[in-house]
C-alpha cells in the first residue's frame, strides 16, 4: 500500500469514513503492560492518531497532557472538534511524524500505534522509518520512552529500532490480538506472524550518548 505515507490518502479515507477506528488494539489491551513507564503527569505524544479513541481513553485514566499529530488535516479538524472540551493540553495537530516541530526533549512518553507499521508499507519506506524513527529520538527527553505497537515481528522491527545512533535500549512485550477484529490487516506480514501484536519499548538511556558513540569510546580506550 504505498499511498499510506501520503496525506491525500488518509484525507480521503477520513471523509469517505469517519466513524472512530482503533489499529490492532483499544488502549485497555495494552495498558497493563506499558504501566511501569507511564505517569499521569507525563507529557505524551501520540504519532499518526488518527480517529482512534486511545487518546480519550488515556485522558479518562488520568493522562492530561496528550499532543496528537497525524498528516491529514482532515482527521486533524474532526478531532479537534470532537475533544474542544478536553483542556489546552490535549489538542490535534497536522504534522508529519518524519519532520516534527517540536524542539528537543520535549517528550517524556511517545506511544505509536500502527504508525511504522504503515509508513513500512509505503514508498521509501526504509527511509521514512529512518526519519521517523529520529525525530522520535529527538523529541524524547533524555529518560523518555518510545512504545511501539506492531504486527511485525522482532526480525523485522529490531533492525530499525535497535540502531546505533539511537540513544535507547529496547525491550518487548507480547499481547494477544483481539478475538474480534478492531484493526484491518494492511500487509501480507501479519498474516504470517503469530497471533499477538507486539510492544517495543525504547527507553532511552539518560545519558544523551548514542549507541554507536559508546562503541567509538570503547575502542577508544
Amino acid at each position: 500500500m504505498s499511498q499510506y505515507g501520503k496525506a491525500e490518502y488518509w484525507d480521503e479515507r477520513y471523509l469517505r469514513d469517519p466513524e472512530p477506528f482503533d489499529w490492532y488494539q483499544r488502549f485497555s489491551g495494552f495498558k497493563d503492560k506499558i504501566a511501569s513507564h507511564l505517569a499521569t503527569d507525563a507529557k505524551i505524544l501520540n504519532v499518526g492518531s488518527g480517529n482512534s479513541r486511545m487518546s480519550e481513553e488515556m485522558f479518562e485514566e488520568g493522562f492530561q497532557y496528550i499532543h496528537n499529530i497525524d498528516i491529514s488535516s482532515v482527521v486533524v479538524k474532526s478531532m479537534n472538534e470532537k475533544y474542544r472540551d478536553k483542556g489546552p493540553n490535549f489538542k490535534f495537530l497536522q504534522m508529519d511524524a518524519r519532520s516534527m516541530d517540536y524542539e528537543d526533549g520535549a517528550f517524556d512518553i511517545v506511544v505509536d500505534k500502527g504508525t511504522l507499521d504503515s509508513i513500512l508499507c509505503g514508498e521509501g519506506s526504509a527511509t521514512s522509518a529512518s526519519k521517523m524513527l529520529s525525530e522520535i529520538n529527538r523529541v524524547l527527553s533524555p529518560k523518555g520512552v518510545y512504545i511501539c505497537i506492531s504486527y511485525g515481528i522482532p526480525d523485522h522491527r529490531l533492525l530499525y529500532l535497535e540502531k546505533p545512533e539511537f540513544d535507547w535500549k529496547v525491550t518487548r512485550e507480547t499481547i494477544p490480538k483481539p478475538t474480534i477484529s478492531t484493526s484491518v490487516t494492511i500487509s501480507s506480514e501479519d498474516k504470517d506472524s503469530p497471533q499477538v501484536h507486539y510492544i517495543y519499548i525504547c527507553k532511552k538511556t539518560g545519558t544523551g550518548i548514542s549507541m554507536k558513540d559508546k562503541e567509538e569510546r570503547k575502542e577508544n580506550f
